[in-house]
């Protein structure tokens, strides 16, 4: 039977560490001498509640099935008591509780969809909209990945736990003790995090970037390395100057990295990068899909030279990366280019990024799976396994992955199907194409889709049950599916 007494306990200890963040957003309320009390408020229930739970179990202990059930309800459970401060301050239309869930969990799953109408100092309080950002970084390594680095009570598996919660087909030691690795994959992380701040304020210390003062780096390095894409102004990274963009574009290729690649390449080790072949195929997509998108803009638009790399550049990388940020409104774009930003949902970047989506590596071994069988089928007598740089490819894992693809697109579908039957309840007309991107968009934790549910737009067109659609699609998508679904089959209880 799944011990769900030490899940509940573990659940607190987490819940507990999760108030530490929180402290940030309080120290700017009290800078501003707003929101102290929602903070306050939200701090004590989160430590409270947290405190309540751990006393079901005093020596917890996580097995496989544990591992599932823990994983899925710290997510769910960190959305809803990440969703308290919106609702407490009553601020615009994340105010409501369905909104402020939607919000949440668009946060900590590094959506960036939103359901904020006005994204303003005017409407909203420094402290709000930094705990906004904030959510997106604290989920974008991965909240078990930071509470393995930090909890001793998940040193034991700890494997268990990062591979059901990190995205990719495999967890990559880069220690003997998962704990260690957990630590040196938020090294990283913090790292490329303090970088990205330094070279923003610098470049607004230089008159390069107007407007991106040190809160607003800040808050926008919070959610590129996590690769979320929520921002402190409506337009996005557009109300920034193109130094800035140019800035931020690294950053967002860094991000869909592997995360132990990036550990291996700064340890001095840069041999990594030419062996590793799904690395290598995300540089190629992301330059393919760049001149793609390059050719259309000079040739339907007659954007100058400059200009446009930058944008095709950005774009893509923010749709295969899933960070969700925007250059511009591409919604007006040709459709040649419109084409390949909504395909390169579907594509992800590397496994152990922070980025969403299927991933690169099961592209890479579905690919190679389907050149196999139809060398197989023309030599049936052929022994051909399959490789993944020199290592061999497991038929357990190609099975997998296969499966895994075949799911992503399976839960897409209906989806798209459920929020087509809720438009027509409410009498609500969207494009096919409208729906699917927003299904696409919250199940690859993208953000922004197309039309209705562009970069410049908002999801508040969408009912309240078509918006907790959307919020399912994203804990879906950040849980690559399985770790949700097997809480939910028979044979897990038994």
């Amino acid at each position: 039977m799944v011990d769900y007494k030490s899940v509940l306990s573990l659940i607190g200890s987490i819940l507990v560490w999760l108030s530490v963040p929180l402290l940030l957003p309080l120290f700017i309320a009290i800078l501003t001498g707003e929101d102290i009390l929602v903070f306050v408020a939200t701090i004590l229930l989160v430590v409270v509640f947290g405190l309540i739970l751990e006393q079901f179990e005093k020596n917890p202990e996580v097995n496989t099935r544990e591992g599932f059930l823990l994983v899925m309800l710290t997510w769910l459970v960190a959305a809803i008591f990440g969703a308290l401060p919106y609702i407490f301050a009553g601020q615009g239309t994340i105010a409501s509780p369905v909104n402020a869930f939607f919000e949440s969990m668009s946060g900590f799953t590094t959506t960036g969809a939103t359901v904020m109408e006005k994204i303003s100092f005017a409407r909203h309080s420094a402290a709000i909209m930094m705990w906004r950002q904030l959510s997106q970084w604290l989920g974008g390594m991965g909240i078990i990945v930071l509470a393995v680095a930090i909890l001793p009570k998940l040193s034991i598996g700890g494997i268990q736990l990062i591979e059901a919660e990190a995205p990719g087909p495999s967890v990559e030691r880069l220690a003997p003790r998962i704990v260690a690795t957990a630590r040196r994959l938020w090294i990283v992380y913090l790292g490329l995090t303090v970088l990205m701040v330094g070279i923003l304020f610098s470049l607004y210390q230089l008159g390069e970037a107007p407007g991106m003062n040190f809160y607003n780096a800040l808050a926008h390095a919070f959610t590129t390395m996590p690769t979320g894409g929520f921002s402190t102004e409506a337009a996005g990274i557009a109300a920034f100057s193109p130094a800035a963009q140019w800035a931020i574009i690294p950053f967002m290729f860094l991000a869909g990295t592997n995360f132990a690649l990036l550990w291996w390449v700064f340890s001095g080790h840069l041999s990594v990068l030419r062996e590793n072949k799904e690395f290598l195929l995300y540089l190629a997509v992301v330059l393919i899909a760049a001149l793609l998108v390059f050719l259309g803009l000079i040739v339907s638009l007659d954007f100058d030279q400059l200009e446009a790399w930058r944008h095709s550049f950005f774009q893509i990388l923010t749709i295969i990366t899933t960070t969700g940020y925007a250059s511009a409104d591409f919604a007006g774009w040709s459709g040649l280019v419109i084409t390949v930003l909504f395909l390169l949902m579907f594509v992800g970047g590397c496994s152990g990024s922070t980025g969403g989506g299927i991933k690169i590596v099961r592209w890479l071994v579905g690919i190679k799976s389907i050149i196999r069988e139809l060398f197989t089928t023309v030599h049936p007598d052929a022994v051909r396994p399959l490789r993944r740089g020199k290592k061999i490819v497991s038929e357990k894992i190609v099975k997998n992955i296969i499966i895994m693809i075949l799911a992503y697109f399976s839960v897409f579908l209906l989806g798209t199907l459920f929020l087509q039957l809720d438009a027509l309840r409410v009498g609500t007309e969207f494009a096919p194409l409208e729906l699917m991107s927003a299904s696409a968009a919250s199940l690859g934790n993208i953000g922004p889709g197309l039309g209705a549910f562009g970069p410049m737009e908002n999801y508040l067109v969408l009912s309240p049950v078509s918006r907790l659609i959307c919020a399912v699609l994203m804990w879906l998508g950040r849980l690559e599916i399985f770790t949700v679904f097997i809480v939910f089959t028979p044979a897990y209880w038994k």
